[in-house]
């Protein structure tokens, strides 16, 4: 009987989804993206190649995996097709092996131009730190029922009018409220239809697809960006992502009911990261050389995949976490990146806070809540062993088993694998998903 597997982030993105789904493949023939859009970076280490992907699925390196880019996700044509020519030059077959829904709302130039100028124009306190790839706009115009879809690409005349009629929508907002400059319509209708001649080929019915691989006996691979603690419901709004980002999104955004679902994998660091703005009860000071949060920083090669902006660090926070497990209903962790934490001599883990004399054992659900909490710290000792590329448990150093063993226990969640490196072959396997 077929099982599918669901791969969540649980905390604030950038967990190394894309090196676990990238080995889980090995089990699975095909892998589904189902919200997001380009503003997702997953970087996976093959060999002495590293791809860097925003919108095809981690499962296009290996051969013979389908992948599908399902209706939740934003989708801007013209950045796949780059991003397609790339991984093509690189020597993969991506355009036989990829379909698209057709009900996935187009990013279009207007998008990224609201983007921009909305934060360029808000107070430095309030910027959300977007990406400026035009995701949010995109999102609003798909609630509003003004976006144009990837069907629509292939109906010109239609395509044509409803774009003006969007576009003259937008063009207000640009130039009399945000002091930015129009664009032009017949610019974006030709380009739109250039780039929906070359994917024509890959659109097709990305749910009664699932259904059939399903039927026929195939595993799935349900593909999440960003994480949890950016869920658009969920997150520490407004400082979030657009889209819903957590487990249950996997069936919405790609038409498959819950009962498909049947094994939810949370991707964990040993620590915490977070990128742009908003609160982070457990960050640390990345900057003075010595101390914990700058070897997270450096070691961690702490980078932004899609923008390049340097990630906040900070200790675990298992408070965190546990929002984060009930949200998803985690079935299991992956922990990554423990071997940036070989040679801390004290680690500390954020068991819950303090907020107005209380003492909280949950993230809170507002972000002037989440902003004000002061963590409370159980301390453990460090390893000063290396853990880089172990390959099974009992080699661990036993600081380091400990450790793991304690996140199990303050999160409620039982740790199914450990990632000690970027290869595939540098994991750790306590229970298989697929089993």
């Amino acid at each position: 009987m077929a099982k599918n597997i669901v791969v969540v982030g649980t905390q604030w993105g950038d967990e190394g989804k894309g090196k676990i789904v990238d080995w889980l493949t090995d089990n699975a023939g095909g892998v589904v993206r189902f919200q997001g859009g380009h503003n997702a970076g997953h970087t996976l280490v093959i060999g002495e190649k590293e791809y860097k992907l925003n919108l095809v699925p981690s499962g296009i390196v290996r051969d013979g995996v389908h992948c599908y880019i399902g209706n939740g996700v934003v989708l801007d044509v013209h950045h796949l097709l780059s991003e397609i020519a790339t991984l093509e030059a690189d020597g993969l077959k991506v355009r036989g092996r990829v379909t698209i829904s057709p009900g996935c709302p187009v990013i279009l130039p207007y998008h990224s131009a609201l983007d921009r100028a909305r934060e360029a124009k808000r107070c430095s306190d309030t910027k959300i730190g977007t990406t400026g790839k035009g995701i949010g706009p995109t999102y609003e115009d798909k609630v509003a029922r003004r976006a144009l879809r990837v069907y629509d690409l292939f109906h010109p005349e239609t395509l044509s009018a409803k774009l003006k009629e969007v576009l003259e929508y937008h063009n207000f907002v640009l130039t009399q409220y945000l002091d930015a400059e129009p664009l032009d319509h017949a610019t974006i209708l030709a380009q739109a239809l250039a780039d929906a001649e070359q994917i024509k080929p890959m659109v097709g019915d990305v749910s009664a697809a699932l259904y059939a691989a399903n039927k026929a006996g195939q595993n799935l691979l349900f593909e999440g960006a960003q994480g949890t603690l950016l869920d658009i419901d969920h997150g520490t709004y407004p400082f979030v992502t657009s889209s819903n980002c957590v487990a249950g999104q996997a069936s919405a955004g790609t038409g498959v009911g819950p009962g498909m679902l049947h094994y939810i994998l949370g991707i964990t660091k040993a620590y915490t990261t977070r990128v742009g703005g908003g609160p982070f009860p457990t960050e640390l000071d990345i900057d003075t050389k010595g101390t914990p949060g700058y070897q997270m920083s450096t070691v961690g090669r702490e980078f932004g995949t899609v923008t390049g902006r340097k990630r906040r660090c900070g200790w675990y926070d298992a408070a965190a976490m546990r929002r984060s497990a009930m949200i998803n209903g985690l079935t299991g962790l992956c922990i990554t990146k423990l071997d940036v934490l070989d040679g801390i001599k004290e680690l500390k883990i954020c068991t819950g806070y303090k907020l107005d004399g209380k003492t909280l054992d949950l993230l809170p659900l507002g972000a002037d809540d989440v902003a004000r909490c002061e963590p409370i710290y159980e301390s453990m000792p460090g390893w000063s062993e290396t853990t880089f590329g172990v390959k099974r448990w009992e080699d661990l150093p036993q600081a380091a088993r400990d450790y793991l063993l304690r996140l199990e226990q303050v999160t409620g969640v039982p740790v199914a694998i450990v990632s000690t490196g970027p290869e595939r072959d540098e994991t750790i396997v306590r229970v298989h998903p697929f089993a």
